[in-house]
């Protein structure tokens, strides 16, 4: 080819190169420009409707109040319409709210340091989530504004407080398509009839959403009573409107567990709106089935129901696709991170799921807890919740992803829905006390008064007085130290890590983060030593197997 016509097709190819970047560049700066998270008008609305009145422990505003409890959760009774509310827990919870988004933001931070990346994050944020009010109910975005307008601008660099209150609600959704560790790995059960201590409905949960402890530091039971729906309880945090645990007045309780998916590529209804959406309307198990079947959401959940006017609990299985209801022949229902009903069965994402993660393990070890413990009654479902052994009770390590309790749980929770009662954890993790709640007296109880009822909590997990409980914190603590020496490339004292393979020698994840160490500093037959260590332990997941052996190998 003559050489001008070369220089020639290559300045052409150029041009086109160029005209494509433009187009994107376009393309893109109007998707950006073009954004609406549908912010509700509150111009004719009296932000300031009552006095906010504060004390050591307990805050008003109108007929809304917040107390923190002597268990140490946070409690907060929310009336009136969606503004209404928004802007009451906005009032009550600003110095929570704040709390709960700078240690979320700093979670962030640590993965991100830099902040101009940061604001390429809001850019994509804003791509991504650029029709979400779209799919989030007004009633919901109007609570997020009213809540928002207490939040601070601090973090203004992210988007406005309302923006990130409403992607906020889609963090849950995220974070488990993001992780293929399983950020969310929920493990959850219902027990009736024969099952049950008194034949009536026992749900049982652990809510394993784990960004960090600090995040799960001041967990807040909410009580609605909306203008319109049923009045209910929900588990979580400030800032959190949707539902992640609940019951209604009707004996309608909602638990979430996270499902393989694919990562999300445009804006939905996040689960957690869909959940509120089910508690605040639905008073039977078809009805939730008929408002999660009319919703398109993120990513891939299971959704365990509870119905007291139903007798029994059933499974909404749900993916972007279509949306599942699964039954059980007998008078017991296991729900984990994996779907169960044959409109899944050739599901590849969830064949996938179940082969490689540790949700059929903790599936099959609820299967044995709930058989030895049967019949069921609160305090041993608090027991089955509180399990750190594998299998047939063989030691698998303290915070082994195969463990029903993990160590990590943000709440957990033991719903009676016949009787309106329930339970939830204090800290640390599930093995505080239980706190028990009566939601049929919540709304008619003085602001003063104790909302919980004393007598009927469940006490606190003994395993707090022993050794292996301060060999746990050790290693958590430890986790972390060598992971910075290994980040700064600084030695570590041979003693400390030492400390660190006593603490939780049976976990492999000892083991293989003892590698790392050496490895790091060039002690490769240590760290082989310690990488086929890990091999022989039992292992949460395949890839984290596969993530060993090619170490080994590429090491040896």
């Amino acid at each position: 080819m003559h050489k001008k016509t070369i220089i020639k097709a290559i300045k052409y190819t150029g041009l086109c190169l160029a005209g494509v970047v433009l187009l994107l560049f376009l393309y893109l700066t109007g998707l950006y420009f073009s954004a609406d998270m549908k912010q509700p008008d509150f111009s004719d609305i009296n932000q300031n409707a009552y006095s906010l009145v504060k004390s050591d422990s307990l805050r008003t505003y109108g007929p809304n109040f917040l107390k923190k409890s002597k268990s140490g959760l946070w409690e907060i009774v929310l009336r009136g319409s969606a503004p209404e509310r928004g802007i009451a827990f906005g009032k009550l919870s600003e110095d929570l709210l704040y709390y709960q988004e700078k240690v979320f933001v700093d979670q962030i931070k640590e993965i991100i340091p830099s902040e101009s990346y940061l604001k390429f994050l809001r850019v994509m944020l804003i791509l991504f989530n650029r029709n979400m009010g779209e799919y989030v109910p007004l009633e919901n975005r109007e609570e997020i504004y009213g809540i928002s307008l207490s939040c601070t601008h601090e973090y203004d660099a992210i988007g406005t407080p309302y923006e990130r209150q409403l992607n906020y609600h889609g963090a849950h959704d995220i974070g488990h398509a993001m992780q293929s560790y399983m950020l969310v790995g929920c493990s959850s059960f219902g027990v009736w009839g024969d099952e049950s201590a008194d034949s009536t409905l026992l749900i049982g949960r652990n809510f394993d959403f784990y960004m960090g402890d600090d995040f799960a530091r001041h967990k807040l039971v909410s009580f609605y009573e909306p203008d319109s729906g049923y009045r209910f309880a929900s588990i979580g945090w400030a800032g959190m409107t949707g539902v992640l645990s609940g019951m209604n007045e009707a004996g309608l309780t909602v638990t979430i567990n996270a499902a393989q998916s694919t990562m999300p590529v445009s804006a939905a209804t996040p689960i957690s709106i869909l959940c509120r959406q089910i508690l605040q309307y639905a008073s039977t198990i078809e009805e939730a089935y008929q408002i999660a079947n009319a919703h398109k959401t993120f990513v891939s959940e299971s959704i365990l129901i509870g119905s007291a006017k139903d007798g029994k609990a059933a499974i909404i299985e749900k993916s972007p696709a279509k949306t599942a209801l699964f039954e059980t022949d007998n008078n017991r229902i296991i729900c984990t991170n994996h779907y169960q009903s044959p409109a899944f069965a050739d599901d590849k994402y969830n064949q996938e799921n179940v082969a490689t993660s540790d949700s059929p393990y903790r599936f099959e070890r609820l299967t044995e807890l709930l058989t030895e413990n049967k019949p069921i009654d609160a305090p041993k479902a608090v027991n089955i919740l509180r399990n750190y052994q594998g299998k047939a009770g063989k030691s698998i390590g303290l915070a082994n992803e195969k463990s029903i309790n993990q160590f990590i749980a943000h709440h957990s929770v033991i719903f009676k829905p016949e009787e309106r009662k329930f339970w939830v954890s204090t800290s640390p993790w599930q093995l505080g006390k239980y706190v028990a709640y009566d939601l049929n007296d919540i709304f008619n109880l003085d602001p003063e008064a104790e909302l919980s009822i004393e007598t009927e909590a469940i006490p606190s997990d003994p395993f707090l007085q022993t050794q292996a409980y301060q060999d746990l914190l050790t290693y958590k603590e430890l986790i972390k130290e060598i992971r910075r020496h290994i980040k700064t490339e600084e030695p570590l004292d041979e003693k400390t890590l030492l400390r660190f393979q006593n603490a939780n020698p049976d976990n492999f994840f000892t083991w293989e983060l003892s590698g790392d160490y050496y490895a790091a500093f060039g002690k490769m037959q240590d760290a082989l030593s310690c990488w086929k260590e890990a091999l022989t332990k039992e292992i949460a997941r395949v890839p984290e197997r596969q993530r060993i052996e090619k170490k080994i190998r590429t090491k040896e």
